[in-house]
């Protein structure tokens, strides 16, 4: 009796353990993923802020190097990803890895051509500090949601909903020209996307126990908790650069 009983209480614990290390090596799969895409998408926003020809066909640039706009086809490629996300939902009813991983490296692609535009605003110091400011803020917030035992998913609904309402002032803005308005909209964007770092990370962590076993659905989704988590990455350090970013003279 007492040997069925040991031994069922190891195999219990042998089993939470396989589940433990499932569970972190989805994790880091997820994390290495969503690292390169940041990778990638530093290489193409530098090398499209550099180079001539690249630096033409996206930007407006003043003869001093400023920033002046986009033009027709960065303006195309800026909200491309955008449309890309909101079409994803209806086309890709039933997603593989495959067409999921394309979908993240032409979004991640897509950004890292339209943020270009960082790097003729601000300098490379601040632009460099602040990408390590976030990068300690999103390891703080994934840590958090990954270890919190509080249930976040109802936060799911009100942020998607902040997101629309931070998207329709950032466009009301854009005709209002406001400052005061800029930093108000960049403050909560902070603020919005912070809580969807904690609240992606314990989303993905429930979706790995439910999926356990489903070796094509675990392909998808660390393509798309990549995504999650590269989009709140590169929206938490713009935002941030509206407080941490010294502008060029």
């Amino acid at each position: 009796m007492n040997n069925d009983l040991r031994f069922g209480t190891s195999y219990g614990q042998a089993g939470n353990l396989a589940m433990d290390l499932g569970l972190r090596n989805f994790m880091i799969g997820i994390y290495q993923k969503m690292g390169l895409g940041l990778l990638v998408t530093g290489a193409l926003a530098y090398a499209v802020s550099t180079v001539p020809e690249l630096k033409a066909l996206m930007f407006q640039v003043t003869p001093d190097g400023r920033l002046a706009g986009y033009t027709m086809l960065g303006m195309i490629i800026s909200f491309a990803p955008m449309v890309i996300l909101l079409g994803s939902n209806f086309i890709m009813r039933s997603p593989n890895a495959v067409t999921s991983g394309a979908l993240y490296w032409v979004v991640v692609a897509l950004i890292g051509l339209s943020l270009g535009s960082v790097f003729l605003l601000y300098t490379g110091g601040s632009l460099a500090s602040t990408f390590f400011i976030t990068a300690a803020a999103f390891g703080g917030l994934s840590l958090a949601g990954y270890t919190t035992k509080k249930d976040l998913s109802g936060w799911g609904k009100f942020l998607i909903m902040a997101v629309i309402g931070l998207i329709v002032a950032m466009i009301a803005n854009f005709f209002i020209k406001s400052s005061i308005f800029y930093y108000i909209t960049s403050a909560i964007g902070v603020l919005v996307f912070s809580a969807f770092i904690a609240y992606d990370t314990q989303r993905l962590k429930n979706v790995y126990y439910e999926l356990t076993g489903d070796q094509h659905s675990m392909a998808v989704m660390t393509n798309m908790g990549a995504l999650s988590l590269y989009i709140n990455f590169v929206n938490l350090f713009q935002f941030l650069l509206a407080f941490l970013g010294v502008r060029r003279d």
